[in-house]
């Protein structure tokens, strides 16, 4: 990314999957770095994290952590954003927070860059940017397009979601429970209620009173937010299941006119961030294990739902760690660098 001012930054959860694949990203991106500033609980006080070649102690994260910072990408939890991103813009600071926290609040923008990047600009209302739910993330990129081209009734989605997820605890419960599995070995499941080696849980954040979890309703109302449009019929499954990196979605798209599944493929081969993947008869088609480290939202499986007038199912599938989450927050940054600080 080419800017004429660098910035000063900082990452809260900075020693977390999310906060470390924030980093790696504000590197391989190029993001304007002025100095940069690594925050996270007081356990891990000291430790050092590579960025640009330069070894950085990690800082406890306090409320005076951010004067002087421009930008403040937070993946520390919904609790600590609640507490500490308003004294970060209390100090002048924009706020990308990756936690649930600020993103149904009506004066928070909820952004995907390649969807409602507009949104951006009600920064100014509280000076947060709420970074939306990873599944949520790579299911909104390709329907985008088709909403403003055939406008959209419905949505039926199932989710295939991986462990790293909940972060580090489950990526090593999935190891150990797996190794002990194949070596005739006891263990136990603390991460998750159920063993998830070589099991699918449908079972992902807590259940509600309507039967729901909570994850399945964030992508309900997340997608309403982001789309602009609270007609749009949305219902949801998540599944936990034994991958370590890459969300697969299942989709169900029922829309106002009629889209063919070849106009829809051309389409979405022309929106950007997304890749079609999609020669069934080669067994080519969108993979976890293809996803892992892209930053691109994988779409294949396109075909006409031959149940009802206006249907398309298609197979989705994205790294949740970057594009679901850290590569989101550094495009939101960049577009906060290019178009509105110093402007």
């Amino acid at each position: 990314m080419n800017t004429d001012r660098t910035l000063n930054v900082a990452v809260a959860g900075a020693t977390g999957a999310v906060g470390i694949q924030m980093i790696s990203c504000l590197e391989e991106r190029n993001f304007p770095v002025k100095s940069i500033r690594l925050l996270a609980s007081g356990r891990s006080k000291g430790r050092k994290l590579t960025f640009r070649g330069r070894e950085i102690a990690v800082e406890e994260l306090k409320e005076t952590s951010f004067k002087g910072i421009d930008i403040a990408l937070f993946s520390a939890g919904g609790g600590t954003s609640e507490k500490f991103a308003p004294f970060a813009a209390n100090d002048g600071c924009i706020v990308v927070d990756n936690s649930s926290a600020w993103r149904m609040d009506p004066e928070v923008p909820l952004v995907v860059p390649e969807v409602n990047p507009h949104a951006i600009a009600q920064f100014r209302n509280k000076g947060i940017i709420a970074n939306p739910n990873c599944s949520t993330i790579q299911m909104v990129v390709p329907l985008n397009p088709l909403h403003k081209t055939y406008g959209i009734r419905r949505i039926v989605v199932s989710t295939y979601q991986a462990v790293s997820g909940t972060g580090k605890k489950a990526i090593d419960e999935l190891d150990l429970q797996t190794r002990a599995i194949l070596n005739f070995k006891a263990f136990e499941s603390k991460v998750y209620p159920h063993t998830i080696a070589f099991n699918c849980l449908p079972h992902i954040d807590v259940f509600l009173a309507n039967g729901y979890t909570k994850e399945e309703m964030k992508m309900v109302h997340e997608t309403r937010k982001i789309l602009e449009d609270d007609s749009i019929g949305v219902t949801a499954t998540t599944v936990r299941v034994p991958v370590f990196y890459g969300h697969s979605e299942s989709i169900n798209i029922e829309t106002k006119t009629k889209a063919a599944a070849s106009d829809v493929r051309a389409l979405l081969e022309k929106t950007t961030g997304v890749k079609v993947v999609d020669d069934p008869e080669n067994n080519i088609y969108p993979l976890a294990i293809d996803a892992a480290g892209q930053d691109f939202t994988l779409v294949g499986r396109i075909r006409d739902d031959e149940s009802i007038e206006n249907g398309i199912n298609m197979w989705v599938v994205a790294d949740n760690i970057r594009k679901g989450a850290a590569t989101n927050a550094v495009q939101i940054a960049e577009i906060l660098a290019k178009e509105y600080i110093g402007v």
